[in-house]
Formats: C-alpha cells, structure tokens, sequence
C-alpha cells in the first residue's frame, strides 16, 4: 500500500476537487480540494460525482512521506482542533489540458505547507485528515518523536561594560576624540 524505510514511510492518497459554479462573471468555476482517498489508485480528473452544476473530480493520486525528521510538525499538527493534511495545487501550464490545476504535493507537515503558501506560486489547501491517515500519522509520531529539553543560554559572567571597546580601529592611533566631526583641511590650489 505504502513504502516503508527506516526514516520515512508513504501512503497514497487521492485529492478529490470539488468544481462549483462561480459568483462573479469574471471567475466561470470555483475550485476546492474537498477530500482525500486514502490508499486510491491513479487518477487524472476522473469524474466521481454530478450533482447539479456541481461535480467531484479525483483529480490526482500522491504520496504523503512522513520523514522522522519533520515529527515536531506532524505533532504540532495532531495537537490542532482538526488535524489536516495540505493540498498543494499549481495553476496548470499546459493550454490542452482541461485541468485547471496540477496537484503538486500532499503533505502532513503545517511548516512546509507554510513554506509553499509564503511563495505565492501555489495554492495550499487544508483539507480534513481521514481517520485512518490520522492513526497513521499518530503512530509514526508516538513510535519516532522525541521532545528536545528547552534549554535556557545563559549569559557568561565577564563584564563588558567596564572597558570602552570598539571605537575605531584598534590598529589606528587616535590622537584626538573619534566622535569630532571632521574637519575641513585647506587644499592646495595651484595660481
């Protein structure tokens, strides 16, 4: 179903997109990644559902790689009110196709969700975790994660503000006070 290596597993997961009609004359369809199937097999815009003016796509099958590396941020993401997985979708650039977005990645980790959205080249959808992705995702992070102890720096005890340090260079010998302004020294002009 997945791949499983030492310091990372997957699991494929199809992105259902959801294509309603638009609110303004300027913007035909709205586009909104409204589900995930986990463990789906391969997919191109496959038309799941019509309901009206409004229709389900299975829009693309990815994988989801948790990295023992990333699990401060599949935690921080099982500590939210709805755990979620992101969708990160791409305007299409190929003209023939009749897809209106490339799906890039799905993605367990807020933090590189984060990252994609900060770029303002794609668009990161947060769609709700299925059950079982969410015992999947809590598994891998109870059986690799570990706090890191906060550990407060503490200053070192050499006083600094006793000695006048830093004015000028230290190489350079200042005859007079460094903070004078400069003054203006008389040019030669030639008659």
């Amino acid at each position: 179903m997945g791949v499983a290596y030492p310091n990372a597993q997957s699991l494929p997961v199809g992105v259902v997109m959801r294509r309603s009609p638009g609110i303004t004359r300027w913007a035909r369809w709205v586009w909104k990644a409204g589900g995930l199937l986990p463990g789906a097999p391969q997919a191109d815009w496959k038309l799941l559902r019509e309901d009206g003016d409004v229709s389900d796509f299975h829009a693309a099958t990815r994988d989801v790689w948790l990295y023992v590396s990333d699990t401060e941020a599949y935690a921080h993401e099982l500590g939210t009110h709805d755990p979620s997985l992101y969708v990160i979708l791409r305007a299409s650039e190929d003209s023939q196709s009749s897809a209106p977005l490339d799906v890039i990645q799905v993605t367990a980790s807020p933090y590189e969700a984060q990252d994609y959205a900060d770029s303002g080249e794609e668009i990161v959808e947060k769609v709700p975790m299925p059950a079982i992705i969410l015992k999947w995702v809590a598994d891998f992070v109870k059986a690799h994660h570990s706090e890191e102890p906060f550990v407060k720096r503490r200053r070192d005890k050499s006083r600094t503000d006793r000695v006048q340090d830093g004015i000028g260079d230290p190489r350079i010998a200042q005859p007079s006070d460094v903070y004078r302004a400069p003054s203006r020294v008389p040019s030669e002009v030639p008659e």
